[in-house]
């Protein structure tokens, strides 16, 4: 998790986590939208899906990108945000 507070005005945090494979993308989807549900937040927007490699939940001040290795690789958010702190660092 990085904070972008500092750099953005379109969320105030990002998680960025990769699945193994799309199986997987889709579970931690799943997971993360009911357990937000739980919690009585709603999603704002959702893109992309398991298939494709990359997912995005939108919950307003915190966005979450779940994608596939290729394609965590290709695009590389840590490195664009290099300027964001991180928060949390799990691997």
């Amino acid at each position: 998790m990085i904070d972008i507070r500092e750099l953005s005005v379109i969320a105030d945090y990002f998680v960025i986590c990769t699945g193994a494979n799309r199986r997987q993308i889709q579970a931690i989807a799943s997971a993360i939208d009911d357990k937000m549900g739980e919690l009585h937040v709603s999603t704002r927007g959702r893109e992309g899906n398991a298939e494709g490699g990359w997912v995005l939940l939108d919950y307003g001040d915190v966005i979450v990108h779940i994608f596939g290795p290729m394609e965590r690789e290709f695009y590389r958010l840590e490195r664009l945000w290099s300027e964001a702190p991180t928060v949390v660092y799990l691997q």
